[in-house]
C-alpha cells in the first residue's frame, strides 16, 4: 500500500495568494524594502502568520548575501553573573531586531582558543560579531585581529571606539563609596576583584578616587577571584582591623562571603559593618540581611551593542554619547 504524499510547508507562492500580491512582493516584505506600502505589509505579515510561513533562511542568504544572524564570542568567564547578563541581553536583542544569535566560548582566554572561537563564528557566514569577553588578555588579542566583519565589545573601562558600550563601572563604585562615607563610615575597605577584568580596575579606581576625595580611608585587599570563598577569605583576613566599619566588595559573589566572614568574627551587619557589593544579582535581595548594592542595566547594554553592529553591518555608523548609567540599590546591609 503505498503512502499518502506528506503535505508540503507552505512556500512564497502560498503566502503572495493569501495576501493577493505577486511573489515579487513577498521576496520584498522578507527582505524588509522600504519600498512596500505598510498596508501591504501588513497583509502579507498576516498571511505569513496564518499560514505559519516560515522563511528558508539559506535561501535568502542566497539572494541578500545576509544570514541575519549575529555572533557572540563568550569568554571562559560567561557563567559568571555579568557575562551571562550580557549574553542573555545580546541574544534579547538581537531576537527583537530580527536577527538569529550564535555562541562561541572561548575555552580559554589564550589566543589560539580566541581564535578557534572567532573562526567557528566567521565558518556560520554572521553578519557581525559581539564580544563579551571582559579580561586585558581577550580585548588585547581583539586589538591585533581584523576578523572581515564588523565587530563591537563589551567590556567595563570602554576605549574611544566603543564608547557608549558599557556600564559606567567607575560611576557605580563611587556611589557604593559615597553612600559608605555619607552613613559615616571613615575607614573603608575595597575587596577587589581580578585585576586582568577591566571592570575590577574601574570599580577599585572609582572606589578610590571617591573615598579620597572625601577625606575618608581607603584600603584595598589584595585580588579575589570573584566568587565567595574568595570574598569571605579576604574578609577573615581585613576584618582583624576593628576600625575598618564598611566594605565595599567588587561583586556580590564576593560580598556573600564577606557576610560570611562577618558573622564568624562577630561582626553584626550593618550595626558593627556596613556592606556594598556590585551587580545585583536575583539572590542579593535574599541575602541575610538584604544587600545593598549597585545594578547594572544588562538589557540596555544588549540594545545598544546590537543597534550599533547592526549599523555597521548596513554600513553605517551608530554611536552613544555617554556610558549605561548604574544605580545604587539601597537595602539593609549598609
Amino acid at each position: 500500500m503505498t503512502q499518502p504524499p506528506e503535505s508540503r510547508a507552505p512556500g512564497v507562492r502560498e503566502v503572495a495568494a493569501a495576501a493577493g500580491v505577486s511573489r515579487q512582493t513577498v521576496s520584498r516584505v522578507l527582505n524588509d524594502s522600504p519600498s512596500i506600502r505598510p498596508e501591504t505589509r501588513e497583509r502579507v505579515m498576516a498571511a505569513m502568520a496564518e499560514l505559519r510561513f516560515r522563511p528558508n533562511r539559506a535561501a535568502r542568504m542566497l539572494t541578500t548575501s545576509r544570514s541575519r544572524t549575529i555572533g557572540v564570542l563568550a569568554s571562559s568567564a560567561s557563567a559568571l553573573y555579568g557575562p551571562a547578563s550580557s549574553l542573555d541581553a545580546v541574544e534579547n536583542a538581537a531576537r527583537d531586531a530580527g536577527y538569529f544569535v550564535t555562541v562561541a566560548h572561548a575555552a580559554a582566554p589564550t589566543r589560539d582558543e580566541i581564535l578557534k572561537a572567532l573562526e567557528h563564528l566567521v565558518d556560520q557566514s554572521v553578519d557581525g560579531i559581539v564580544v563579551i569577553a571582559p579580561q586585558q588578555r581577550v580585548q588585547d588579542v581583539m586589538a591585533s585581529l581584523s576578523l572581515g566583519v564588523p565587530t563591537v565589545e563589551l567590556h567595563g573601562a570602554g576605549t574611544g571606539e566603543e564608547a557608549g558600550l558599557f556600564v559606567d563601572q567607575a560611576e557605580g563604585a563611587r556611589l557604593a563609596a559615597r553612600h559608605l562615607v555619607e552613613k559615616g563610615h571613615r575607614k573603608i575597605l575595597h575587596v577587589c576583584g581580578p585585576l586582568d577584568w577591566a571592570e575590577a580596575r574601574a570599580r577599585r579606581e572609582g572606589f578610590l578616587r571617591e573615598v579620597e576625595a572625601r577625606g575618608a580611608e581607603a584600603v584595598v585587599s589584595r585580588e579575589g577571584d570573584w566568587t565567595a570563598a574568595s570574598g569571605a577569605e579576604i574578609a577573615a583576613e581585613e576584618l582583624a582591623d576593628p576600625s575598618i566599619t564598611a566594605v565595599f566588595s567588587s561583586n556580590d559573589q564576593m560580598a556573600l562571603g564577606i557576610l560570611h566572614a562577618a558573622r564568624l568574627a562577630g561582626r553584626r551587619v550593618p550595626g558593627d559593618l556596613a556592606v556594598v557589593g556590585f551587580d545585583d544579582i536575583p539572590e542579593a535581595a535574599f541575602f541575610a540581611p538584604p544587600l545593598t548594592t549597585v545594578r547594572q542595566d544588562f538589557a540596555e547594554l544588549g540594545r545598544r551593542a546590537v543597534s550599533r553592529l547592526v549599523a555597521l553591518v548596513d554600513g553605517g555608523e551608530l554611536t552613544f554619547a555617554e556610558p549605561v548609567a548604574p544605580a545604587l540599590i539601597v537595602r539593609d546591609s549598609a
